[in-house]
């Protein structure tokens, strides 16, 4: 029987997430179904099975976009003819790519401007990979941190190393090693390009791993971040699992656990921890352990600020002239958040 959980702090939905989130809200409210996005908004189940419901349609090719449709880009990042061919199709395109992703994309366009071979550490076939590497094809070479750089050779003097940001910090860390005593004058970003959701949750994870018995990290399959805060909490060496929500947990896990960690990846909304908790049962409650607190905000995306303040001017404009100082509806952007967001779509 569990006596306690552990419940990490910070956990869950980080800045972009929030953004993305709240900006295709927007975008069901303002349009009549289907509203288009391409790829997952968020790699969450459940996120994205809330946005299926209110009529939002996930596609994988820009083509399956009705021509004037509107069209969201997901938080991971598109490769640059996506974004245009999004753009000439749809008669409203909002990319919500994370700022952080933009930040590796300057970076990667930067340095393949300046002649430096480029090396990408990152997943296979993760979206947010995907884009990246189209930023500046013919000069970046994708290694997967599990592999290391093997027998790779850099074609010219200058080395760049740049980053998936939902990386685990001892991924990153290692290749980081090997790239910077292979090339002497090896180029990296002055700030890591590792996101600092995911660096604050793994610290976290790491924490809940030394103090429980076993560690449940709520979030989808095909999120890298959750997948590395799994990886994490067993490499501190405690029993690890991802679920996506209670049907997911096996009792053999808790059958000899006393204390159980839970923590959630950067897409995983607070509604799904919450079942978990429940479905644990722990009879002496939740203790909460912080490990740092996080205040970052990144505003909707500027297509989303455009098309909303038209549409004020059009309605303030066939009503009364608007007044110096008057609030807009992205004032208050602060005020809500994307658990409020869900809650509209009946999440």
């Amino acid at each position: 029987m569990v006596d306690k959980v552990l419940l990490a702090e910070p956990r869950g939905f980080c800045a972009g997430v929030e953004m993305a989130i709240k900006a295709l809200t927007w975008m069901v409210r303002i349009f009549e179904p289907p509203v288009y996005c391409y790829h997952e908004i968020v790699h969450n189940a459940s996120v994205v099975g809330s946005f299926e419901r209110a009529g939002v349609v996930f596609v994988d090719d820009i083509d399956e976009v009705p021509p004037g449709a509107p069209v969201m880009l997901s938080a991971h990042g598109s490769a640059p003819e996506v974004v245009a061919a999004a753009g000439a199709r749809s008669a409203v395109m909002v990319d919500a790519v994370c700022p952080l992703v933009t930040k590796v994309h300057h970076e990667v366009k930067r340095m393949a401007a300046k002649g430096f071979d480029i090396i990408y550490v990152g997943h296979e076939g993760h979206d947010e990979a995907l884009g990246t590497v189209a930023q500046a094809p013919s000069s970046v070479t994708l290694v997967d941190p599990a592999d290391g750089l093997g027998e790779y050779r850099a074609g010219s003097e200058g080395v760049a190393l740049v980053a998936q940001t939902t990386l685990g910090l001892y991924e990153w860390q290692g290749v980081l090693e090997q790239a910077a005593g292979r090339f002497p004058g090896l180029w990296t970003a002055r700030k890591s390009d590792l996101c600092y959701a995911t660096t604050n949750r793994q610290a976290a994870v790491e924490v809940l791993a030394s103090r429980s018995d076993v560690v449940l990290v709520v979030g989808s399959e095909n999120s890298s971040n959750t997948q590395a805060l799994v990886r994490v909490a067993r490499s501190a060496g405690c029993e690890a699992h991802r679920v996506d929500g209670p049907a997911s947990i096996d009792p053999a896990w808790l059958a000899d656990a006393s204390v159980v960690g839970i923590t959630a990846g950067a897409s995983a909304p607070d509604q799904s921890v919450r079942a978990v908790i429940e479905a644990v049962g722990p009879t002496g409650g939740v203790e909460r352990v912080a490990v740092t607190r996080e205040g970052e905000y990144f505003p909707p995306p500027p297509q989303l600020r455009a098309l909303i303040g038209t549409l004020q001017a059009l309605v303030e404009g066939a009503v009364t002239a608007r007044r110096p100082g008057m609030p807009g509806p992205l004032d208050d952007d602060r005020a809500w958040d994307a658990a409020g967001a869900l809650d509209l779509l009946g999440a």
